[in-house]
């Protein structure tokens, strides 16, 4: 029988994202194909690194939430062939709803990990215009006469506010400051160059202003004050407390990022941008599913042996602003502590459901970039139906970072040559 192979390490080459745009039919993206969208992305990916052969791709895995009409068809598999990759490069496409860029991470990094890839494309897309949430789905009406899950645990906004009503701490005025916060953020960060470098131009076609070319985030709303939102209804429920100033915005975009085994990337010469430690799912209650995140980071810090305090970057989803608060306070993690969402979040430059998990990534890595003193940094996000995924990433710029070393070039390290 022959020896198990050892295990190898994943690390993040690079990301990009579209930019985002609202969901809406004047929206940025009105008449554009969300799989078009996805196509950009990755042909962005191959054109930043001429380095890497296109057969060297082993694997596209592809999100969306809904998968049909134009985010339909297997996506990773039409999205590469669109692309311009080598037929025999194979795709297929997944699905984990808001978490699904963070599952085709993390299941690439699985198939990198036991030697069944050695560079990956993974990514997601939501073209909400085109395909609102729950459009079109048939739950099983089990679910209600068995009393699996309440009424509304469907409802990601009662979700939120059910949040709200189970901790007297998460008060309404304290997500409307964070709400405030995350589009001053991102504000802040386009003017010092920090967003657009992940941003591939879209060309796109309007019926009645013909064509034009996306190149700005569309959902952000820099001019937002604490006093304009406490004054702005909350559609989920009569006197709640959630409003669309602390909520994501319904967003169109897609995100792709490049993903290689670190001897590969040190064969082919493809930079390091991040080195992936663990990753964990887990589930909660549907109906409170803004506490994922929480549970799912104690799977992930448990399984890399650090504690909360090892991580010194946090990108967070901003899904809803309570579910972010929810976390902090599980942490005791202070509401504008610095180490989260340091380029603002959801809130100001929307959420585009299953192609969300790469931007958290991308922008995580640009700042182990500017922040060469942080070791480790996390992105996590909480899932509807009652889930929350976390992955723990390691800074290569980091003093103490120590790359996986190579006997050759594409030789997978012995045990003595492994870092610990």
């Amino acid at each position: 029988m022959p020896a198990a192979p050892a295990v190898r390490r994943t690390v993040f080459v690079d990301g990009v994202r579209t930019p985002f745009g609202r969901a809406r039919p004047d929206g940025l993206y009105g008449h554009t194909r969300a799989d078009d969208l996805a196509v950009k992305t990755v042909r962005e990916l191959l054109r930043r690194h001429p380095q890497l052969p296109p057969e060297r791709v082993d694997e596209v895995a592809i999100a969306a939430t809904t998968q049909a009409g134009d985010q339909g068809l297997t996506l990773g598999r039409t999205v590469g062939v669109l692309a311009g990759l080598p037929r025999s490069v194979p795709g297929y496409a997944i699905d984990r709803m808001c978490a699904g860029a963070m599952t085709a991470v993390t299941n690439l990094a699985g198939q990198i990990g036991v030697g069944a890839a050695d560079v990956a494309l993974a990514g997601g897309v939501e073209h909400m215009g085109h395909h609102p949430m729950g459009f079109d789905a048939d739950p099983n009406p089990r679910f209600l006469s068995e009393r699996l899950v309440a009424a509304d645990a469907l409802n990601m906004g009662v979700t939120a506010e059910n949040l709200h009503d189970r901790d007297a701490g998460l008060t309404r005025e304290r997500a409307d400051a964070y709400g405030v916060a995350s589009q001053r953020k991102y504000a802040d960060a386009l003017a010092a160059g920090k967003i657009d470098p992940d941003l591939v131009p879209v060309a796109t076609r309007d019926p009645e202003r013909g064509w034009g070319l996306a190149t700005a985030d569309e959902p952000p709303r820099p001019d937002t004050t604490v006093e304009a939102i406490a004054t702005l209804p909350t559609p989920f429920r009569p006197g709640g407390r959630v409003t669309a100033g602390t909520s994501a915005p319904l967003t169109d975009g897609a995100t792709a990022c490049l993903l290689a085994a670190e001897d590969t990337a040190a064969e082919l010469g493809l930079p390091v941008r991040m080195r992936l430690v663990s990753f964990a799912y887990a589930g909660v209650e549907p109906e409170i599913m803004g506490v994922g995140p929480v549970p799912a980071t104690h799977r992930a810090l448990e399984r890399a042996g650090l504690t909360i305090d090892d991580i010194g970057l946090f990108e967070i989803n901003e899904a809803f602003a309570v579910q972010v608060l929810a976390f902090l306070d599980a942490f005791g993690i202070a509401d504008d502590d610095p180490r989260v969402n340091p380029y603002g979040g959801a809130i100001a430059v929307g959420h585009p459901l299953a192609s969300s998990g790469v931007r958290l990534m991308t922008q995580l890595a640009r700042q182990f970039a500017e922040r060469p003193e942080v070791r480790y940094g996390l992105t996590t996000m909480c899932v509807g139906l009652g889930q929350g995924g976390t992955v723990i990433w390691e800074n290569p710029h980091h003093a103490e970072y120590e790359p996986t070393a190579t006997t050759a070039a594409g030789a997978a390290p012995t045990d003595e040559e492994v870092a610990p």
